[in-house]
Order: C-alpha cells, then structure tokens, then sequence
C-alpha cells in the first residue's frame, strides 16, 4: 500500500518531534529561554538569575482564585531543610530534596516518575542542615552535587546514571548544596566547607562527561588548572598573590567557600560567584584584607580567570560571608550587576568591571561599619565594635561586642529577585543582630576552624524578617512586608505584576509588585526556605514552591531558634494555577 501524503507528513513530524527531544536542552535555550516558553531551565530561571517571569496569565486581578492542583511528598523521614528551586522541562519537574536526593515527576499531575537517592557515606559535615539547593539541566541530563562533595548525571528520562565524579574529600569538610549552572557549554560548581578550612574555588566541567576543564580557587596563593582536549593536565595561574593580603600559612586553610553556587551572564562572557568567610573566624590570626573572602569574584569563562572582584567585608571578623548571589540587569544604559550582601549592604556594581556604582543599607542596623567609601569601594569600619584579640586577655576569651546584623546575614542563602518591569529587588531580608567574641583556634583536618563564639538575638519585638522592594538606583526601600520569623525562602518575580515568596510558618505569599499589598496566601503546612517558579504548561500558567523548614536558622540561630521552635519540619512540593471557569 502506498502511503499517503498525510501519512507522509505525520512520520516527517513524528521524526522531527523525536529529533528535537532527543536534543535536549541547549545552550541557547538555556541562555535565552524564561518560563514564558514552558520551561524553567535554571537556577535563577536564567543563568543571570533574575527570577523575573514575563508570564502574565496570574496577575493581581485573579491571584485570589490561585488553587492547589497537586502535591508530592519528598517521603520517608528525612525532612529536614528543603531549600531546593525545581527545575522544568518537556512536561517534567526536576526537584532535589535533603540528603541528596532527586525526584523527576510529571509537572501537570504530580506523579512520581522516577527517584535517585544519593548513598551517603558516615561522617560527612554539612554546616548548616542536609540540605540541596537544585539541579542543571544539559541535553538530555539532570545533574546535580552531593552532601558528600559528589556530582551525579543522570537521565532526565529514566533516572539511569550517566557519570559520576568527586569534587574533594568530604572528611575534610568539603560538601556541595549549591545548584550548578551551565555558562556557555560548560558545567560550573562551587564547594562548601568554608567552617572546616577547606579552600574555596570554582571548577567547570564537560557537562556530558564530567570532565574537568578548569578550576579556580578563590584563596589567594592558590594555582588554578586547565585541561586540554586530551586531558593533560596545566597550570593556569596562582589567583592573587601569594601573601599579598594573607599571613604566614593561614591562606592554605582560607575558607572563602563559593557555596550558594553562581551567576552568568552572555553578555559579559563571565560567571559570578561569591565567596564565602575567610577561616578561622578569629581576625586577628590573619592581619590584611584576606583576598578573595567575601568577595564576587567575576571570571572568564573561557580562561578560568578572574577578571575582576569585588570585596565586601575585607579582613571579616563577623562571619559576614559574600556567597550572596550577584544578579546582572540593564540601569542608564549599562550591564550592572546588583548583591544584597550578608553584611548588610546592597552593592551596585559594573558587571563588565566591577567597578563600585553604589552601597546603601538594605538593613535597618548595622554597628560594625557606618557606610561604604564610593570612592574607594571599602567599608568605613567601626574599630570597637570588632570583636577582641584573646591574647590581648587571659588568651582563653577576647572582648565581647554586640554586632548587627547577625553572621546569619541581613540575607543569606535565600535569593532575591529583579523586575525589568518595577525595576526593582525584592530582597528577603532579616534584622537580628549577636554578641560575638573571639576564641584562640589551630587548624585540624575535618574539624570546626572557627576561632568564635556567639549567639544570635532578635533586635525588634514584633518582627525579624521582611520582604523588602528596594531601588538600587536611589538605595530607597519602596515598600516592605513584615514577618514574626526570619525570612530564609526565596522570591520569584512575574510579568503579572506579583512578587511570590514563602515564610517559616509555612505560607507562599503573593504581593502587589508596585505597593506591596498582599494579595494571596497558601499554607503548605511546614516553613518555606525555598525559592518559588512559574511556568506554562497546555496553555495554562502554574507556580510551585517547596516546603519543608529547615536550614540554618534552627541550628545556628540562639535566640531567634527558640522564639520559631514551635515550627514543625516537613517536605512538600506544592503547585498551584488558577482554575478552569
């Protein structure tokens, strides 16, 4: 029987169909791509990391009838913190949850498709909860890191393991939680451990393979390496300096761990990271800025140079960090790039060459600086409100101080968002603030480097946490919500004019983007420390979060911990959209 034309044409579409799937995600779609198409492809919902979605089919006009369609249960006992953003695509949901674990289920439906849990070994040492933080997605993989300083590829269609190779040696505190990115073909990690001494650096990877290509350490002193197409192995340039801002041998140990992963931007043709405390806690056992510590650290994708960085907190003596995400946009005709530092301050800077544009507080107390020098890009430090040497004392205990904000940041881990709309941040922000001193210390292979002692205390009464809409133009804070608990989930940001985010008491709030007005609330029964997506699916626009409370602030946070004790921990993935009239 000879085939018809419409025959003909089904099998040329069916081909082409399979063609296309078979491709996988790109780069370019992943570059360009925002949830507008269906997907939700990155970490960031792009590599830049805006979480801004154009999709505007939930707007401020109906979000009240936003109504759960399902919900999926992570399962089993491992609750803890579920810091995890999913990923989307081809009708499927990637989404990591604690203690290594990766479910792919049907987006529109919930179903469970398939599972990979991690085996991890005993004695890993994640600081703060069992916690992972998402996945990338490269043609037709889902890759994702380990609590035991792993990274894993698997099939995003079966679940089958593709590679699997080791970042370092989790006896020596190294972990992983941070959601890798892909930046122009390649697969950038970072590593944690920054409490255990370990050295901070970035790497790239072959995505299909796993593969090294190059790695950057973030301490100075430090080589960085490139390989060649055939695998051999070069030196590619100490980062810095050696001793040029560190003492003696500490920058061997040096912390500044690039641990909440990074940025990229096309445009640019760099990556950002931020790099994390510089170790020991205890500042006075390293005189000098300690390079690259709580820095954006910008680098040449290409090379696995640093370009350019940045530093917020030199010589750190507050465990302030600067891990915080650093998101690019458009301002007056240039590439900017914007961070909501731990230390309190908002930095507005040249994304091309990190050039200082502007610094204002995005907190209400800061005690260890009165403001950033625009001229120079350094803090205006507070001597006395640095805590004590100890061996200026008895040499068990330096002075005590009372500093704001506390080392939990006045943000931490928990991203914000941009609105090419508004053109505003939405910044989860915290006031609290701790009393802090400083301890003597000496390094020990997979022990505690910290060298301090501390507790975290609420500064206000009736609130810790806020969600606040700032102007990184005028440093303004145009609007602000409240909240009783300290915010640790993420914001997503849409073309329907809603800011959503989650709170510890277990609400995903929906906001006016203008004023702030809260428009809509869901209560996903445990606290929200994860970021929420949007995306389209069958012509019908869909927001998710994870839930599960966790993290941080219930093993780190003094005071405040037991002010939100009352919090019950759980793991949920919870979807909404608007229902059919």
């Amino acid at each position: 029987m000879r085939p018809t034309l419409l025959n003909l044409m089904m099998a040329i579409g069916l081909a082409a169909a399979a063609t296309t799937h078979a491709a996988g995600v790109t780069d370019q779609m992943i570059d360009t791509e925002s949830s507008a198409s269906g997907n939700v492809l990155s970490w960031g919902g792009t590599p830049q990391g805006q979480r801004f979605s154009p999709l505007n089919k939930i707007n401020t006009a109906n979000v009240s009838k936003l109504t759960p369609v399902w919900a999926f249960s992570f399962g089993g006992e491992k609750q803890r913190g579920q810091e995890a953003q999913p990923l989307v695509y081809n009708g499927r949901m990637f989404i990591t949850g604690s203690y290594s674990r990766l479910y792919a289920l049907d987006a529109a439906t919930g179903k469970k498709l398939w599972k990979y849990e991690h085996r991890l070994p005993e004695g890993i040492m994640p600081c703060c909860d069992v916690v992972n933080r998402g996945a990338a997605l490269y043609d037709d993989l889902v890759i994702f890191a380990t609590l035991d300083a792993q990274l894993v590829a698997l099939k995003q269609d079966t679940g089958d393991l593709v590679w699997k190779t080791k970042i370092d040696d989790y006896s020596a505190g190294y972990s992983a939680t941070a959601a890798p990115i892909i930046a122009g073909g390649l697969l950038l990690t970072g590593v944690s451990g920054g409490e255990f001494g370990v050295v901070g650096r970035v790497e790239a990877r072959d995505p299909k393979t796993g593969k090294l290509v190059w790695t950057r350490p973030t301490v100075e002193g430090h080589m960085g390496y490139i390989w060649d197409k055939d695998g051999n192995k070069k030196e590619n340039g100490i980062s810095g300096t050696t001793n040029q801002t560190w003492p003696g041998d500490l920058w061997k140990t040096g912390g500044a761990a690039t641990w909440l992963g990074g940025t990229y931007d096309s445009k640019t043709g760099l990556a950002y990271f931020g790099t994390g405390n510089p170790a020991p806690w205890n500042s006075h056992l390293r005189k000098g800025d300690n390079l690259f510590s709580c820095s954006t650290v910008a680098i040449d994708v290409k090379t696995g140079k640093i370009v350019w960085h940045y530093q917020g907190t030199p010589n750190d003596s507050w465990d302030f960090d600067g891990a915080n995400e650093f998101i690019t946009f458009d301002q007056d005709g240039k590439r900017l790039g914007a961070k909501a530092d731990r230390n309190g301050f908002f930095y507005v800077l040249d994304a091309n060459t990190g050039k200082l544009q502007n610094a204002f507080p995005f907190v209400k107390k800061i005690t260890w600086a009165t403001g950033v020098d625009l001229k120079t890009g350094r803090p205006n430090f507070v001597p006395e409100n640095r805590p004590g040497d100890p061996t200026a004392g008895d040499g068990k205990k330096g002075s005590e101080v009372f500093a704001a904000p506390g080392f939990l940041g006045g943000k931490n881990q928990m991203p914000m968002a941009y609105s090419p709309q508004t053109h505003l941040f939405y910044v989860p922000s915290n006031e609290w603030g701790m009393e802090i001193w400083n301890e003597p210390v000496a390094y020990k292979k997979g022990a505690a480097y910290l060298g301090a002692g501390f507790t975290i205390k609420p500064l206000n009464d009736d609130y810790i946490g806020a969600l606040r809409a700032v102007d990184p133009k005028t440093g303004k804070i145009v609007w602000e919500v409240k909240d009783n608990a300290p915010l640790w989930g993420g914001v997503l940001t849409t073309g329907g004019n809603l800011v959503f985010w989650g709170t510890p008491e277990g609400y995903l709030k929906a906001a006016d983007a203008k004023t702030g007005k809260v428009v809509w609330q869901f209560q996903t029964g445990s606290g929200v420390v994860a970021p929420p997506i949007t995306w389209q699916q069958n012509g019908e626009q869909y927001v998710a979060v994870a839930s599960g409370w966790g993290g941080a602030v219930p093993l780190w946070g003094g005071e405040v911990a037991k002010r939100v004790n009352f919090l019950e921990q759980g793991g949920m993935m919870w979807v909404f959209k608007l229902p059919k009239s």
